[in-house]
């Protein structure tokens, strides 16, 4: 029962970064998940695949997590740099491939 501690990534359909600032922590499913033969639904034999708590900082979870003895893991994803871009960048003098139709 491996848990993984992340700060998730930003969604594709969002502009700001509102939430990415907290920490993750969620568990490896222990078994792939099968659909049902009835349904076509896919189900697991695993109950904590459905966890995800949610924690202000990354010391935080990582307490929680030895706390209640839970094996863990803390994956660090490397800083973006932000990018500020105006529409008048497309036409300004600075710029080194030329800007046509």
């Amino acid at each position: 029962m491996l848990a993984k501690i992340y700060r998730p990534a930003k969604n594709a359909m969002q502009s700001g970064k509102a939430l990415t600032k907290q920490w993750r922590l969620e568990f490896e499913l222990a078994s792939a998940p099968r659909p049902d033969a009835l349904m076509g639904w896919i189900s697991g034999a695993d109950p904590n695949g459905q966890v995800r708590m949610s924690f202000d900082t990354k010391e935080a979870a990582i307490a929680f997590a030895r706390a209640h003895a839970i094996p863990h893991q803390v994956i660090e994803a490397p800083e973006t740099k932000r990018q500020i871009r105006a529409y008048s960048d497309n036409f300004a003098f600075r710029r080194r491939e030329p800007w046509s139709h």
